[in-house]
């Protein structure tokens, strides 16, 4: 049986039928995916990006390729850095004695000549502050590639005889330097005792104290970590209290200028107990003599 066909008149209908305007549904996401800003940022940077990401990928999967670059990078940085404006041949060092200053040139991380990039001046002013003797250090370099050194050194002010010898102290009681023979700083107090160093500024304060007998003081040793006793000549000492050492001391030098108590033969002046102060004589004696009623008289009267 042959086919049905439809008539002519209806099929030249459907062939001239208008087309319908509207897009398809996919062309419809596709155009307001496209509206999104964000998806067209993404398509015209993040695309790009990623290409030229998988193509360096690429190439520097090759180990070869990438020592050939780390080579290359390096040796661009060496040649920039050893330029000649940007060496360092000098070093000057301020404010230091020659023996810190030799000591600094010694201990310092970088010999010079040096590249500038290749300083740490953090690290070198840590370096130089470890020295007992530098108190502070400023380091910056200057043109022509010299590296300034300035120091502030400490300044010692006292002896501290210990176990590990006499050793010269600042006034915040920190190490300066170790002294081997105490006549090269004759002009120094000397202390002793446990706890000594750390308690300078009262030792000093009773050393000025004492100048009124300074030609005949010692030096002076720090007892039980808790108070000290002033060393005189002629094997003399004063037993001072913890508090007020200096009144008290102050006291006995007023009765010495006005008794010459200290030229007597005495051995100890014991003023730990201020409302009794006593004196114990040479030659062995143990008998202990009160002399408050002795102060009170020497004091009033100078």
């Amino acid at each position: 049986m042959p086919p049905l066909r439809a008539p002519e008149h209806h099929a030249h209908r459907l062939a001239a039928a208008p087309r319908d305007p509207a897009p398809s549904r996919l062309a419809y996401r596709a155009e307001r995916l496209w509206l999104t800003p964000m998806f067209r940022t993404a398509l015209r940077v993040g695309l790009p990006v990623v290409l030229a990401l998988g193509l360096a990928g690429g190439y520097l999967a090759d180990g070869q390729r990438r020592a050939a670059i780390a080579d290359a990078v390096a040796d661009l940085r060496r040649q920039i850095e050893e330029r000649p404006e940007f060496m360092v041949s000098l070093m000057s060092i301020d404010g230091a004695s020659r023996p810190v200053a030799a000591a600094i040139r010694d201990m310092l991380p970088v010999k010079l000549p040096a590249s500038s990039f290749a300083i740490d001046l953090e690290v070198m002013r840590a370096t130089i502050e470890q020295i007992d003797a530098v108190a502070s250090a400023d380091l910056h370099i200057r043109p022509g590639g010299v590296l300034q050194v300035t120091v502030r050194e400490r300044q010692p002010v006292i002896l501290w005889r210990s176990a590990a010898g006499l050793q010269m102290l600042d006034r915040h009681g920190h190490r300066v330097a170790t002294l081997l023979d105490r006549a090269v700083r004759p002009d120094l107090p000397v202390i002793a005792g446990d706890g000594a160093d750390e308690n300078v500024s009262e030792a000093l304060a009773i050393v000025r104290a004492a100048r009124p007998i300074h030609h005949r003081l010692r030096g002076l040793v720090r007892i039980g970590a808790r108070r000290w006793d002033v060393v005189l000549d002629r094997d003399q000492r004063i037993m001072l209290p913890e508090a007020d050492a200096v009144s008290a001391l102050e006291r006995i030098i007023a009765l010495d200028q006005a008794e010459d108590l200290l030229g007597r033969d005495i051995a100890i002046v014991d003023m730990r107990n201020g409302q009794r102060p006593t004196i114990r004589l040479l030659g062995g004696l143990a008998a202990a003599v009160d002399i408050s009623n002795e102060m009170q008289t020497g004091v009033s009267g100078q």
